[in-house]
């Protein structure tokens, strides 16, 4: 196992590139060649050459449909992700299938969210909820209750999910990245889980081309009926930036000790559609972490392109 590379200073980290449809702009490149409709000394896409005030030492942006980088800085360090984690778990689930079979939360659940100080859906054990519910349960407050009921029902066991969890790393092209639960909290250590901003970008791109798994990361807030066997619930969003930021569609906030806060995000505005991660925003604040993702995405946005109808 490679071992970790440390974060270097924002001020000197990372490698950017810049893209316009029409032509690749860097330092000391020629100039491209006029646009018409304008004049020689305009740019069709003015832009910085990096978004500015980005507190995150580790990030990436990308074009989501093609998952071109657009800028990235230290986009192959290998960092703790924290409840990104739990994108990786949503996956395994999704692709599992059968969302509407009845998992009952078992206690092990509860307990080992409690542990470690994990977030809680507030679940208690002996309720039964299905699949899908606890989909919402763990996506939206990050419920590590809910991520370890999924993990018991979805392995079985929770070792045996943990290697579907490297098993999927592995096909969708992941090596810099590893699990060790499925919740994102330190199990066993604080760098036992780890990836990397262009693989999360990978992994972000690839869950949200699951339809379930978008209707739910696009939800600011879930109310979940008492039935039979569970009690109601209330499951708020994480993520503020789907409040925040027009055109955001998801997808997943995160926060440890190790790895600070981070968000990797998604939004769309007209034609155009961005994924993004950030890591280590903040010792604590989730709110860098969002500032950051908004600061990305501002400057990502063509104006152009952007403005263009869908469709």
């Amino acid at each position: 196992m490679r071992p970790f590379a440390r974060v270097l200073p924002a001020a000197v980290a990372g490698l950017l590139v810049v893209f316009a449809p029409a032509a690749v702009a860097a330092p000391g490149a020629a100039v491209p060649a006029p646009v018409a409709g304008l004049s020689s000394g305009q740019a069709p896409f003015p832009m910085a050459l990096q978004p500015d005030g980005v507190l995150a030492p580790a990030a990436a942006l990308a074009e989501a449909n093609t998952g071109l980088i657009m800028w990235s800085r230290q986009p192959d360090t290998r960092l703790p992700i924290a409840s990104i984690t739990k994108v990786m778990t949503a996956v395994v689930v999704l692709e599992s299938g059968d969302l509407e079979r009845p998992i009952t939360v078992p206690q092990s659940a509860v307990d080992s969210s409690a542990a470690y100080g994990g977030s809680s859906a507030g679940l208690v054990p002996g309720e039964v909820l299905t699949a899908r519910q606890l989909l919402y349960a763990m996506m939206l407050p990050s419920g590590c209750d809910a991520a370890y009921a999924l993990a018991e029902a979805y392995g079985p066991g929770r070792a045996a999910f943990v290697a579907k969890m490297n098993a999927t790393a592995q096909r969708l092209g992941m090596p810099n990245t590893h699990f060790s639960d499925p919740s994102g909290l330190p199990v066993p250590d604080d760098y036992a889980t780890y990836s990397t901003p262009a693989e999360l970008v990978r992994l972000g791109r690839h869950a949200m081309g699951h339809p379930v798994f978008r209707e739910i990361v696009a939800a600011p807030v879930h109310h979940q009926a008492a039935g039979p066997a569970n009690r109601a619930h209330v499951w708020e969003n994480t993520n503020g930036l789907l409040q925040e930021y027009p055109g955001t569609t998801g997808i997943k906030t995160g926060s440890t000790n190790a790895a600070g806060t981070c968000l990797l995000f998604e939004a769309s505005r007209g034609g155009q559609r961005l994924i993004g991660v950030v890591l280590n925003s903040s010792p604590h604040d989730l709110d860098a972490a969002t500032a950051d993702a908004r600061r990305i995405m501002d400057w990502g946005f063509v104006p152009i392109i952007s403005g263009l109808p869908l469709g």
